[in-house]
């Protein structure tokens, strides 16, 4: 006789008002078994039973005289089923319990009781680490499958001990005990999730995600519109999230919805959501040294969830395997994600939040908010804020609570986006690190052994070339997604090699063997300065110095002459603020420049525009925090033949010199600033111009001493 529990059926009034929670009906028979299953231990973070609790084989507690037999009946297709079994309700409609999560919920007391068997075997064999067979040799172990998870290293660290001392004391034995890393089996979709060994977890995470979102009124069950309504389907991400030894720690999953389905016109109209700039999370972290400011982060939960859906838009969702009702959709109140419209919604809503808590939105960066007494930055959903005192964060944290948002915090900002922010013991300065960046890094190009040599800058003296004609490359890693991760590298914390990243990432499309080497030994040089980042030590005075450069048609006699890129100049500079620097660029220029004079002069326009905003926000922070702001100066690089670009800045327009009234004409917006801002233009020498670093590979002895004073190292 088949005793598999029937699933519960819809409810058959469909206009009465939907509860919010799960309703369980528990009979008298499954009371008993559903206590010993919970009592087993579970690692999903879900809350409360979902699936139908089902007796341990061979128990028989159930079978005295007091328990309510069961009762047996038809179901509509004539077979025998129990019928007095738990049954569900949510506003959805019934859930359909995968069948394999049903299955697996007899299995699980015994399963759980054979894993901790071995856990406590293996835990009792590590502790006493006694070797029934003789000690074996380092040659054994290099041979055995467990030789990729040991590097030997003893004679590069002045080891002096013996091999056996090297095995029983440098290798710790709880890497026995580790699993292989996370693979795609921990990211399923709905047909893997509820068909693998964790189906009974990942459902009771699906319902814990529904019943959340219908407790945060995201959705109307409504009927399924006409054809004229654009109908995009949901989808499930999930995520299995372990310990470091390869446990499950816990099951997450999202209900998301297709966004790649939508309409733009029908389902969607704007979709633009800024996000900090950079240059703006530097500046306050020079206020944050010079007047010894206090920071903490904070982090929003359920983030695309507290925005509403905009009242000119309809949107309308499948509903979610698992819980489907016929004839019915999801008409959406609340931006899920997956949403093309969601960042944008939830941007306008923190916006408005902020506004509430008198915290104004800056015309220089959306995303920087300015109070009484707090600064706030927002990427999304991470927040940093600064103030003199941690109380008066602690009540604009509360106050946002107050008006809605779901606000956590996350201590001081030791780390914000993948940039760590420590302090030196020893001097109290802090420093910009991505060090987990950079072993990603050489772990991908395959330079994390021992063995590889290390570089002392990362590009050649010479350009690096389009090679049409040179070798294909390797396909050791992925040439783009280096040169991507390479670029966030750059672009934060790592400005040194920002003139070799911008080199190889012109030829993303069509890398040749050359350029893969170039990677490489942009590698090799992370490698030697692993353990460095950006160090703030910035001046007392908070003045603003832009440093700009050009290097006059740098390919041509390198690269082929019938390929126009080879005359094109390369423009190159930095922005410091308090001496610390807060943006660099290093790209090709999009014009030809005749002459050094002109290519100077578009290095220089093209830093103007930088140049200009960050005047205005220091401005604006400064006065906010009370710091007085210093003189504006802008050091350009003069060789003997480029006296001109130094004249012609200087020159208020109309008037122009005779050598540059064939571009004089798209120069005079920058001029006029120059002068009606009381800008100062200095010569600098050539060895002191930090743009240098940013238009050429420069040798050793330049390049660290240019990185010493852009760095601090």
């Amino acid at each position: 006789v088949d005793k598999e529990p029937v699933r519960s059926t819809p409810d058959s009034n469909d206009d009465a008002p939907p509860a919010l929670l799960p309703r369980n009906v528990v009979s008298d028979s499954d009371s008993n078994s559903s206590d010993d299953d919970s009592s087993a231990g579970d690692a999903s973070e879900s809350e409360g039973d979902c699936a139908p609790a089902l007796p341990p084989e061979g128990d028989n507690s159930n079978t005295n005289s007091n328990t309510k037999r069961p009762q047996w009946g038809r179901d509509p297709d004539g077979r025998l089923r129990r019928l007095n079994i738990t049954g569900h309700s949510l506003s959805l409609g019934s859930k359909q319990v995968p069948v394999h999560a049903v299955r697996l919920s007899r299995k699980k007391k015994k399963y759980r009781q054979r894993i901790r068997y071995h856990q406590e075997k293996g835990d009792r064999a590590l502790n006493s680490m006694i070797l029934e067979d003789e000690l074996p040799s380092i040659r054994d172990v290099l041979e055995s499958p467990l030789a990729k998870f040991i590097h030997f290293a003893a004679n590069a660290c002045g080891y002096n001990g013996t091999a056996e001392d090297l095995m029983v004391n440098w290798i710790h034995p709880l890497f026995l005990k580790a699993k292989a890393k996370a693979s795609k089996h921990d990211n399923p979709n709905w047909w893997q999730a509820m068909n693998g060994p964790f189906a009974d977890e990942y459902w009771q995470a699906a319902c814990k995600e529904i019943r959340t979102l219908e407790e945060m009124g995201a959705w109307d069950v409504v009927d399924r519109p006409s054809s004229e309504k654009n109908v995009i389907k949901s989808t499930w991400a999930f995520k299995l999230k372990r310990f470091p030894d390869g446990l499950a720690k816990k099951f997450k999953t999202r209900f998301c919805a297709r966004g790649d389905m939508q309409l733009e016109g029908v389902d969607f109209f704007k979709t633009y959501a800024p996000v900090v700039q950079w240059t703006t999370v530097r500046l306050l972290l020079i206020l944050e040294v010079l007047l010894g400011l206090k920071s903490k982060q904070g982090d929003i939960t359920a983030t695309f969830l507290h925005a509403n859906v905009p009242e000119d838009e309809e949107i309308y969702v499948e509903m979610p395997l698992g819980f489907e009702k016929k004839g019915k959709v999801l008409k959406l109140k609340k931006t899920l994600y997956g949403l093309r419209q969601s960042p944008r919604a939830f941007w306008q809503y923190l916006t408005k939040k902020m506004n509430e808590c008198r915290m104004q939105q800056t015309k220089f960066d959306p995303c920087l908010f300015v109070g009484g007494k707090v600064m706030c930055i927002c990427y999304v959903d991470d927040l940093i804020f600064w103030s003199l005192e941690n109380d008066d964060i602690d009540e604009l944290a509360n106050k946002l609570i107050a008006v809605g948002v779901d606000l956590e915090e996350e201590d001081n900002a030791a780390g914000f986006l993948g940039v760590q922010m420590e302090r030196d013991t020893e001097t109290g300065l802090l420093e910009l690190k991505q060090t987990d960046l950079i072993d990603r890094i050489l772990e991908t190009m395959g330079l994390d052994a021992g063995t590889a040599k290390s570089k002392w800058t990362p590009a050649e003296s010479k350009p690096l070339v389009k090679d049409s004609d040179g070798a294909a490359i390797s396909g050791d890693f992925s040439y783009s997604s280096m040169v991507g991760m390479l670029l966030y590298l750059a672009g934060h914390s790592r400005p040194d090699i920002t003139y070799a990243v911008n080199c190889a990432a012109r030829y993303m499309f069509c890398p040749k063997h050359s350029h893969e080497l170039a990677l490489k030994r942009i590698g090799r040089y992370l490698k030697a300065t692993r353990n460095h980042g950006l160090v703030l030590n910035p001046s007392k005075e908070l003045k603003i110095d832009d440093y700009p450069d050009a290097d006059f048609a740098g390919m041509y006699g390198y690269e082929v002459s019938s390929d126009p890129s080879c005359v094109k100049s390369r423009t190159g500079y930095t922005i410091t603020v308090a001496d610390f620097p807060v943006v660099w660029q290093s790209k090709l220029q999009t014009e030809t420049a005749t002459s050094t004079m002109e290519a100077e002069i578009i290095a220089l326009a093209h830093s103007a525009k930088e140049l200009f905003p960050i005047m205005d926000m220091v401005d604006l922070l400064g006065n906010a925090v009370g710091l007085p702001v210093g003189d504006t100066t802008m050091n350009v690089s003069i060789h003997e033949d480029n006296l001109g670009a130094l004249i012609l800045a200087e020159t208020l327009p109309p008037q122009f010199t005779p050598r540059s009234k064939h571009y004089a004409i798209t120069t005079i917006w920058f001029r006029e600033q120059i002068v009606a801002r009381g800008i100062k233009l200095l010569k600098i020498d050539a060895t002191e111009q930090l743009g240098d670093i940013f238009t050429k590979g420069l040798a050793r002895a330049a390049f660290e001493y240019l990185r010493k004073r852009l760095m601090g190292w």
